[in-house]
């Protein structure tokens, strides 16, 4: 993406974390966890690897057009998902957002369709701040001898945090775009 390197190579190490929690979710007890825990950390590496900044590594055009057909079929899953829940619309507009950066980088062009660019910063702002006030934690797990036992993947409000962390990394590829 274009802008400094310094932030550029932050947002790639954010993405990235966020990407592992992802996977570690994947292990949890919690169905509705395991269940998009699987797209999210395909967003969250896939925004690491967009997110290296130009001056680093500039990929060849195949390669954004590779990203954009990942995200594409993400896309197209997050579509057939929403039908049994909200929160795959959200990755719909997620994942359709990484398809219109790739598209927009594989053309050469140093920015995006404006009014496109603007929808996005402004549902994305918004997701942010939404996501933002649910970070209260929230008590789930067993009991073991009275005390409440929760796995790494089964934290709702560290999954909320991934969340919150991948949409505020949207925002900065948006800013750039």
């Amino acid at each position: 993406m274009h802008g400094p390197t310094s932030p550029g190579w932050l947002l790639v190490v954010l993405c990235a974390a966020t990407g592992a929690y992802c996977l570690l979710r994947m292990r949890s007890t919690l169905e509705e966890q395991r269940r998009t825990a699987g797209g999210e950390a395909l967003m969250g590496f896939g925004m690491a690897a967009m997110a290296v900044p130009a001056a680093a590594l500039a990929p060849p055009r195949w390669a954004w057009l590779a990203y954009a057909a990942v995200f594409g079929t993400a896309a197209l899953h997050a579509l057939w998902a929403a039908r049994t829940g909200a929160h795959h619309l959200h990755h719909l507009v997620g994942a359709s957002a990484m398809v219109y950066m790739a598209a927009v980088m594989a053309s050469g062009a140093h920015a995006g369709v404006p009014v496109l660019t603007g929808v996005l910063l402004v549902y994305f702002t918004g997701y942010v701040l939404w996501t933002g006030t649910r970070l209260v934690p929230v008590a789930v797990g067993g009991h073991q001898g009275g005390v409440r036992t929760t796995g790494w993947g089964d934290r709702l409000e560290l999954a909320r945090a991934c969340r919150l962390s991948m949409g505020i990394g949207m925002l900065a590829m948006l800013l750039t775009l």
